[in-house]
């Protein structure tokens, strides 16, 4: 008889701003864009940064038109969830590279947007099970961890600072999105909806991957129930939690 998964934790929400760095569009939005809804409903500041445009997404559309439609779909979705401010970083989508220029094009970005809190997705080799991850997640996510360190220090990309930045050494935790040793969750029970109608705004995405019987809000409901019943809820989002505080 197997073990059920501990209790999640509900992550601290004594914040004003959080960041959410991911490699491509879509990524927030199968499973994330719900707790980014209850975050901005609450009345927080949250920024998106898109480090690929997707645009090795869809293959049958060539990667110029599907940057632009992939960006477009972004947009879109994030306003669904009360996030006004999406930026896409241009890196190459599908062959990103953890490595110094990931951490550098990243903690310029931390410190522009000055957050409490940066979100990223699960950059664990699985997802909890045989499924392979794929590579641009956990370059990115491997990434984000150490660019928000970089980004507080003031030797690190010191040419940053000549454009009138600071560094920033304010953020308390990455909180990676969707991994298999989550500790933590956020109750989207309320929200759920709106992270819903996030997913179905990528309709192209969708459409392109030829799932043609994918139902949004059937996937959605299977995971989030199932962090839901580790917080006692109906629906949650799950997340691992990385304290950015020395020691720790």
């Amino acid at each position: 008889m197997s073990t059920p998964p501990p209790p999640l934790e509900p992550v601290d929400e004594t914040w004003d701003r959080a960041l959410c760095v991911v490699a491509h569009p879509d990524d927030l939005e199968f499973g994330s864009a719900a707790a980014v809804a209850r975050w901005t409903g609450q009345g927080k500041t949250v920024g998106y940064c898109m480090v690929t445009s997707g645009e090795a997404g869809i293959d049958g559309l060539a990667p110029g038109e599907c940057r632009r439609v992939r960006q477009a779909e972004q947009i879109s979705s994030a306003a669904l969830v009360g996030v006004p401010e999406v930026t896409f970083l241009g890196l190459p989508d599908g062959v990103l590279e953890y490595g110094v220029s990931l951490r550098e094009a990243i903690a310029l970005e931390v410190r522009r947007f000055r957050p409490d809190i940066v979100v990223t997705g699960n950059f664990r080799e699985t997802w909890g099970g045989r499924n392979l991850n794929q590579a641009d997640h956990i370059a990115v996510g491997r990434a984000v961890v150490d660019a928000v360190r970089d980004a507080g220090n003031r030797w690190v990309f010191q040419d940053q600072l000549t454009a009138g930045l600071e560094p920033w050494d304010g953020v308390r935790e990455v909180w990676a999105a969707g991994s298999p040793q989550s500790t933590h969750g956020v109750d989207t029970t309320e929200t759920f909806d709106a992270g819903v109608a996030s997913l179905e705004a990528h309709a192209a995405y969708i459409d392109g991957l030829g799932w043609e019987h994918f139902d949004p809000r059937e996937f959605l409901e299977g995971f989030a129930r199932q962090a839901g019943q580790r917080m006692g809820v109906a629906y949650a989002a799950s997340f691992e939690v990385f304290p950015m505080g020395f020691g720790e």
